[in-house]
């Protein structure tokens, strides 16, 4: 009698576990994975850094602090697009386009990720807060990035400066390639904003502070 049990048992198990064979993930298409890119263009005017800068990984909540592409469909609830990934993790992802936009405005040299051997005078320290698309029924479909950002004199870790650079761009058109043009239009205004600040800040600082005397730092030919 038992074992008449355990065989109905058993073939049962059999058929659910086919059944549920394609759910498993390693049954599913890997997800399509897409980058942003860092910002290019910048006021030539902004004041050229004789002082080094290093770049934190921004601080996020557990929501944002994924690969995957945050969509908020209530102002409640925050989903994620099926079937698609960043890259790399939000915050990584955007701390390396963060390194590149301060190189590509050729305002200053000494710029690198906290972590690398930079014998930094400044360091940049932001909590990305805001990087999610939103489809709220009844309001405009938009893409919304904002940071929290802190300048850091160092060795002394004083804080000379804050910023919130934040920007919504609407979403122009269906489908995950719209979305993620307005995720890269939006992300590109704020990194725009945090460099343009950042060097600001950063070379009134210096100079006041007295370390301007230091050799600046030379370009490569």
């Amino acid at each position: 009698m038992i074992s008449t049990v355990l065989r109905a048992l058993g073939a049962t198990a059999l058929v659910l576990l086919a059944s549920g064979c394609a759910d498993l993930p390693f049954n599913r298409p890997p997800a399509e994975l897409f980058v942003l890119s860092p910002k290019n263009t910048f006021d030539r005017s902004l004041p050229e850094a004789t002082w080094q800068l290093s770049i934190d990984v921004p601080i996020a909540e557990a929501g944002i602090n994924t690969s995957r592409i945050a969509v908020r469909r209530t102002p409640l609830r925050l989903n994620y697009f099926e079937g698609v990934n960043w890259s790399d993790i939000a915050p990584r992802m955007i701390q390396t386009l963060m390194v590149e936009s301060f190189e590509n405005s050729e305002r200053i040299i000494g710029v690198g990720r906290q972590n690398i051997s930079l014998r930094a005078d400044y360091s940049l320290v932001t909590e990305l807060r805001e990087f999610q698309a939103e489809t709220v029924p009844g309001r405009p479909a938009q893409v919304r990035v904002r940071l929290n950002a802190k300048l850091i004199r160092l060795p002394q870790r004083i804080i000379i400066s804050g910023a919130n650079p934040e920007a919504v761009v609407t979403i122009k058109g269906e489908g995950i390639d719209n979305i993620v043009a307005a995720y890269d239009e939006a992300l590109g205004r704020v990194l725009k904003k945090t460099v343009s600040w950042t060097l600001k800040a950063g070379s009134a600082d210096f100079g006041n502070s007295g370390r301007s005397s230091r050799p600046p730092v030379r370009r490569r030919p």
